[in-house]
């Protein structure tokens, strides 16, 4: 498997890899994320802290280090919730480099990533977020990333929602992946509403189209 929006070269996963993504308000004050590979070394990290940290509409994914990688910010106005993403800190002026929906197609209500200047590069994501169990699809309805509950390997317990495993496949990057989890969790988390969005899968909150 190839091809897909890279942030970095450097993310790009040569082998399937499974990240441990834990959300940092289970030890800080805050709604923050860290992503940890298989050795338990500490790849991107989100800070976000304080009372309104949901509320500001922006979230930046960094290194292990700080370095800004990718800024999702929410496009307003908007009818729907949309997202868009940019390069490093997202600064005035700049374009983002691809947007989050919830689709528009009448009788599917899952979430479209649309990359832009890619013609025709597109992702869907079905299942469900907030039960840790969504998969993200390329246009071939190849998995490219899979969210799924995380289990202890000494008790064999499934762990926590705050703790899961996020896997990539070959040749998609892992700092993409990441920034839709970091909107899939904004989306989340201000949704009333759960829609199916796939056969046999759990749903993603849909509220309706863009306009």
């Amino acid at each position: 498997m190839t091809g897909g929006l890279v942030v970095e070269d450097a993310f790009r996963c040569e082998e399937e890899t499974h990240l441990t993504v834990m959300k940092t308000s289970l030890f800080f004050a805050g709604d923050g994320f860290a992503a940890y590979d298989s050795k338990g070394v500490l790849v991107f990290r989100v800070d976000s802290y304080g009372p309104d940290a949901r509320d500001t509409g922006e979230v930046v994914l960094m290194d292990a280090h700080g370095r800004c990688l990718l800024t999702v910010r929410r496009k307003r106005p908007s009818l729907h919730q949309r997202w868009e993403g940019f390069y490093g800190e997202g600064t005035a002026g700049q374009k983002p480099i691809f947007s989050v929906r919830r689709s528009s197609i009448i009788g599917y209500s899952g979430v479209t990533v649309e990359v832009y200047g890619s013609p025709g590069e597109e992702y869907h994501i079905e299942g469900s977020f907030a039960q840790r169990n969504c998969t993200i699809f390329n246009m071939d309805r190849e998995p490219v990333a899979e969210i799924r509950r995380k289990v202890d390997a000494s008790t064999n317990v499934v762990l926590g929602k705050d703790v899961f495993s996020l896997c990539v496949k070959p040749g998609f990057d892992g700092a993409f992946a990441m920034g839709l989890v970091l909107v899939l969790d904004r989306i989340t988390g201000d949704a009333t509403d759960d829609v199916v969005t796939g056969e046999g899968e759990d749903p993603v909150p849909d509220t309706g189209s863009d306009g």
